[in-house]
């Protein structure tokens, strides 16, 4: 496979993937046979938070803009996409405890509570915590683009901008489904986005117990029983609640 970019330079599979940089990127910190397997599974949940980050961006653009057929085409991609974590929770599962164990105790301090994309994720979706940048450790180029999460509207915000525009509540949308079939299709889309998430949260917790029982986490946390108490977030609480309202 070979093509030209627009300057006319030759490219080549591997090039224009970057492939000899991507590979060398695994360098673990023991001989530990599942070691690779660990990096690679993060390193892939990190490169698809990142096209989350650039859907999410997406969304929220068409939404403020009231392009709501294109909003719920790039979160389609987002549902599609967290399902695909979910199941890729599966691969982590296939390493023994005793084997995760053989190479764990390097990996402190640090840990997946220090994912700032994760946390950027949440920040855009409405779930705001100025407390979690300080637990970047000093990474100054996260803790800015934190920063700056949390100075923008999140999709929360953009979503509730739009039903005053419409000048509708959320149980309108619902209750007048005919009348507001966009935003209807639009909410229970974001509604998704947001079981989706969750769906990974729960999945993740039962894998992190499964690997670890109920040791601390190597970043200082207490583990599995900080992972249950995250379960109850919700990054649409209005789009949850409007069911009981019906």
């Amino acid at each position: 496979m070979g093509y030209q970019d627009a300057s006319g330079r030759r490219l080549s599979y591997a090039s224009y993937l970057h492939l000899s940089e991507l590979l060398a990127a695994q360098d673990g910190l023991t001989k530990a046979h599942d070691e690779l397997l660990f990096i690679v599974v993060h390193q892939v949940y990190e490169l698809w938070f990142k096209v989350l980050i650039h859907e999410l961006d997406a969304v929220r653009e068409a939404i403020e803009t009231e392009d709501l057929r294109a909003a719920r085409h790039y979160l389609n991609r987002v549902k599609v996409i967290e399902a695909l974590l979910v199941e890729q929770v599966g691969v982590l599962e296939t390493m023994a405890p005793q084997d995760f164990l053989t190479f764990r105790s390097e990996l402190a301090p640090a840990s997946g509570f220090q994912s700032a994309q994760f946390r950027e994720i949440e920040f855009m979706s409405g779930l705001k915590d100025a407390g979690y940048v300080k637990a970047l450790n000093g990474d100054a180029t996260d803790r800015t683009r934190l920063e700056r999460r949390l100075k923008e509207p999140t999709l929360l915000d953009a979503y509730d901008a739009l039903l005053r525009r419409r000048g509708v509540t959320v149980k309108d949308v619902y209750s007048q489904r005919d009348r507001h079939a966009d935003l209807l299709d639009l909410s229970e889309a974001l509604l998704d986005h947001d079981e989706g998430f969750r769906l990974w949260r729960i999945r993740h917790v039962e894998m992190v117990e499964r690997q670890i029982g109920d040791k601390p986490g190597t970043g200082g946390s207490t583990g599995v029983r900080y992972l249950q108490s995250t379960l109850g977030k919700r990054f649409f609480p209005e789009l949850w609640e409007v069911r009981s309202q019906l």
